[in-house]
C-alpha cells in the first residue's frame, strides 16, 4: 500500500534579521531534511506579521523577508513538495485570530511568557507594568494558535523556549471545539533535543543579539574574516588543546563527519596551532555553503522570481484555508441571511457526500468498520477489534489521514486501489 500523507508539520520563521551559521545548523537544514520524509505534509511560513511586534523599520522586514525566503530555497527546500508561504498572503490566517481572540482568556494570555517578560522588566524598573507593552505583543499566542490551528497541524518544531505556545494553541482550540464542535486538531510541540545549538564568536550562543554571528551567505572573505576573529586560548602550536568549551571545534562539529571531527580532535591533542584549526574550519563550512551561496545569490538578485515562488505558495495554502475559514465562519454564526438558520451552506451540506466510515459488530464479539465512498461503494474493510474504543480510535487516526501503523488492519475492496484510499483519506483530513 502506498504511503500516504499522515502528519502534518508547521514552521513559522519570523522575518526580522539576515540568517546565520546558527540559523542554518539549528532550523534550516534539520527542517529542510525533515521535509522529505515519508508519510508527512509540510507547511514552512514567513511569520512577517509576527515581524512587526519587534520591529518597525518596513525596509528590514521587506529585506529580510527576501534574504530569508532566499535562504530556505537556496538550502534546499522545495516549494513544489511543501507549502511556502508569506503569512501576509493569505488573509484567512487575521480572520482566524479573531475568531480566537473571541474565546480566548484574557488569563491565559496574561501568563505567557513574553508578556509577564515585559511586565516583570518594567516592575524592576519601576515603571507602569505595561509600559512599552503593545496589544500585539500581548496577542502574540493568539495569531501564533491561528498559524498553526487554520492548517491543522499536528506538529510543530519549536525549541523550548516556545512550548508554551503551542500549549496556549491547544488550550485556544480546545476552548472554540467546546462552544462549536470539534473543528481544530489539536497540536503537538516537537522538540528535536539532537539540534545543534551553535556558539557564536565570543562562545556564547550565536546570537544577532550578542554581535557574535557569522552570516549564513556572506561573501568567503567575510565569512574567513569572522572564523578568524573566534576566540581561543593563548596555547601556542605545538600544545596540545581541549575541545571541550572550544566554540571553534563545536561549529565544526556541526558541519562536519564523524570521520572529520575525530581527526580535528586528534590534532588538538597533536597540538594544531589555531591559525590552521580556524583554515580547516574555514574550508569545512565553505564546502557545504558555497553551493548553495550561488543560487541564494540568484534569488536574491531577481526578487520577482521570489515573489511569483511566495504567491504560488500562498494559493496552494489557500485552498486550505479558504474552504476551512468557510466552516468556522458558518460555525460561528457568520452565515448567509437568506438561509434559514442552523442550515448548512453548501461546504456543509457537501460533507454528507463525503466518504465515510460505519461501525459494527458482528456475531463473532468482534468489532468492524468499513470506509465507502460518497455513492456508498465499499473502499476498504477492517479487520475485527477487541472493543468498540480500539476501532474507533482506529477510526479517528483516519480520519486525519493517519494510516500509520493500520496497513495490515484494513483490505482494499475489489478493484480498489492504494491510491484511491489515499485520496479519500485525505479528502477526509482536510474536510
Amino acid at each position: 500500500m502506498s504511503p500516504i500523507p499522515t502528519v502534518r508539520f508547521l514552521t513559522g520563521i519570523t522575518t526580522t534579521g539576515t540568517p546565520h551559521l546558527g540559523n542554518y545548523v539549528g532550523a534550516i537544514r534539520p527542517a529542510v531534511e525533515a521535509s522529505r520524509r515519508a508519510g508527512t505534509q509540510n507547511f514552512y511560513f514567513l511569520a512577517d506579521y509576527h515581524a512587526l511586534i519587534k520591529c518597525d523599520e518596513p525596509a528590514r522586514i521587506q529585506r529580510s523577508t527576501l534574504e530569508i525566503a532566499a535562504c530556505w530555497l537556496a538550502a534546499g527546500l522545495d516549494p513544489e513538495h511543501v507549502f511556502f508561504y508569506r503569512q501576509s498572503d493569505i488573509p484567512e490566517v487575521p480572520e482566524l485570530t479573531w475568531l480566537l481572540t473571541c474565546v480566548t482568556g484574557k488569563g491565559l494570555l496574561n501568563r505567557a511568557h513574553a508578556y509577564k517578560a515585559s511586565v516583570d522588566k518594567n516592575v524592576a524598573a519601576g515603571s507602569d507594568p505595561d509600559a512599552d507593552v503593545t496589544a500585539g505583543l500581548f496577542m502574540y499566542p493568539v495569531l501564533m494558535a491561528a498559524d498553526i490551528l487554520m492548517f491543522k497541524a499536528h506538529k510543530i518544531p519549536v525549541g523550548r523556549d516556545q512550548v508554551q505556545h503551542i500549549e496556549m494553541a491547544r488550550d485556544i482550540a480546545q476552548s472554540f471545539n467546546h462552544l462549536y464542535g470539534e473543528h481544530f486538531v489539536l497540536p503537538e510541540a516537537a522538540i528535536d533535543e539532537s539540534v545543534a545549538m551553535l556558539p557564536g564568536l565570543d562562545g556564547r550562543k550565536m546570537s544577532k543579539s550578542y554581535d557574535n554571528i557569522i552570516p549564513l551567505f556572506a561573501p568567503p572573505e567575510l565569512i574567513r574574516k569572522q572564523i578568524a576573529n573566534i576566540v581561543t586560548d593563548s596555547r601556542a602550536p605545538g600544545e596540545p588543546k581541549q575541545v571541550d568549551g572550544s566554540a571553534l571545534f563545536q561549529i565544526y562539529q556541526a558541519f562536519a563527519s564523524a570521520e572529520e571531527t575525530q581527526a580535528l580532535r586528534k590534532a588538538y591533542a597533536d597540538g594544531i596551532g589555531w591559525g590552521d584549526a580556524k583554515q580547516l574550519l574555514f574550508e569545512r563550512i565553505d564546502r557545504e555553503i558555497a553551493p548553495m551561496r550561488e543560487r541564494h545569490d540568484a534569488l536574491i538578485n531577481n526578487p520577482a522570481q521570489l515573489e511569483k515562488i511566495l504567491r504560488a505558495g500562498a494559493d496552494k495554502a489557500r485552498q486550505i484555508a479558504t474552504p476551512f475559514m468557510g466552516e468556522l465562519r458558518h460555525a460561528v454564526g457568520l452565515r448567509n441571511l437568506a438561509a434559514p438558520a442552523g442550515t448548512a451552506p453548501k461546504a456543509r451540506q457537501a460533507k454528507a457526500a463525503l466518504p465515510s466510515f460505519k461501525q459494527y459488530r458482528e456475531a463473532d464479539g468482534r468489532h468492524y468498520f468499513k470506509l465507502v465512498d460518497a455513492a456508498g461503494a465499499l473502499l476498504a474493510q477492517s479487520t475485527g477489534f477487541a472493543s468498540p474504543q480500539d476501532a474507533g480510535r482506529a477510526v479517528a487516526q483516519l480520519r486525519q489521514g493517519r494510516l500509520d501503523g493500520l496497513e495490515k488492519a484494513l483490505q482494499l475492496a475489489d478493484g480498489v486501489t492504494a491510491a484511491q484510499l489515499s485520496a479519500a483519506l485525505a479528502v477526509l483530513s482536510q474536510a
